[in-house]
């Protein structure tokens, strides 16, 4: 029988409620791990997204898949309910050995293709507390329960790695500054953890096929190539799992230190740990938009799916 590389392993996974969170949450529980999920909809009360899944439900994937998942409901700037999420993980588990700050919610809040001036303020700079500020909570509460012991992981998840956003203007003022707040922060924390043996690491997924995603197409994951119809770059887009599986392996690698500060996608982490996507492939999205976009080359996505 394989031991799972994560067993006896704590994770809180901050934004689990769906996409790469939920999934992440669900890979580090099948490789063992113990993984708290947090966010704000539950089957009791569902949070400005409006969108049925839950922390519940994410729950029990984590423990289906073969770890023990903890469901938590908590607004991440609530900073007394994120010090009591901290507190709760420290009596039960008395340990924290993986961090994920995939917090966002500010989809909804975004205006596309408008200058700052013609902003609505209010959602925008919502969409940076959602974005920025619930990561520096929970790292301000969790991390001190994350150094206690050597070999801490902590994954900030944005969209875009940081040399993609570095080059590209992200279509909204807030947006952009999010994401590349992001990046910037999985920097900070690797030169603040370098002291105490802990990694820090920003990963972005490729063009998720998120719950959201697919409702958007009016597709399912069985069906999902025909949305290509309507948007042919569709065809590089990968599953939640994916990102998920990359961010399990990173975690249960003992030399992962070399990855600490970088900015990496979840292509890089298949290509590193040879990992594919549900249905075996190993989308390389992010390689495509940076070698043939940026390049001007016009875009051909035949050879993909």
């Amino acid at each position: 029988m394989t031991t799972k590389p994560l067993t006896g392993k704590v994770a809180l996974v901050a934004g689990a409620t769906r996409g790469a969170g939920r999934q992440i949450a669900v890979q580090l529980g099948a490789a063992g791990a113990t993984v708290y999920a947090t966010g704000r909809s539950t089957r009791a009360a569902r949070s400005e997204y409006d969108r049925p899944e839950t922390i519940e439900d994410t729950a029990d994937l984590i423990t289906a898949a073969g770890g023990t998942g903890v469901a938590v409901a908590v607004d991440h700037l609530d900073h007394d309910r994120v010090a009591e999420l901290a507190a709760r993980i420290d009596s039960e588990q008395g340990r924290l050995d993986v961090l994920v700050n995939d917090i966002f919610g500010g989809d909804p809040l975004t205006t596309w293709h408008k200058p700052i001036w013609e902003q609505p303020l209010e959602p925008g700079l919502r969409l940076l507390r959602l974005a920025v500020d619930t990561h520096i909570i929970t790292s301000h509460y969790a991390l001190p329960l994350l150094i206690r012991n050597p070999g801490g992981l902590v994954i900030e998840v944005g969209d875009g790695t940081l040399d993609y956003n570095l080059r590209n203007y992200r279509s909204s003022a807030f947006y952009d500054l999010a994401k590349w707040s992001v990046n910037r922060l999985a920097s900070t924390w690797s030169h603040e953890l370098a002291d105490h043996d802990a990694v820090a690491v920003g990963v972005t997924p490729g063009w998720l096929r998120s719950e959201m995603m697919l409702d958007v197409y009016g597709v399912t994951e069985e069906n999902w190539r025909d949305a290509c119809a309507k948007e042919p770059h569709f065809a590089i887009s990968e599953t939640p799992v994916l990102v998920g599986r990359g961010v399990a392996a990173l975690a249960a690698d003992p030399g992962r230190a070399r990855w600490n500060g970088r900015s990496v996608s979840s292509f890089d982490l298949a290509e590193a740990y040879d990992l594919t996507d549900t249905d075996g492939s190993r989308p390389d999205a992010w390689r495509y938009v940076v070698e043939v976009q940026d390049a001007g080359k016009p875009a051909d996505v035949t050879g993909y799916r």
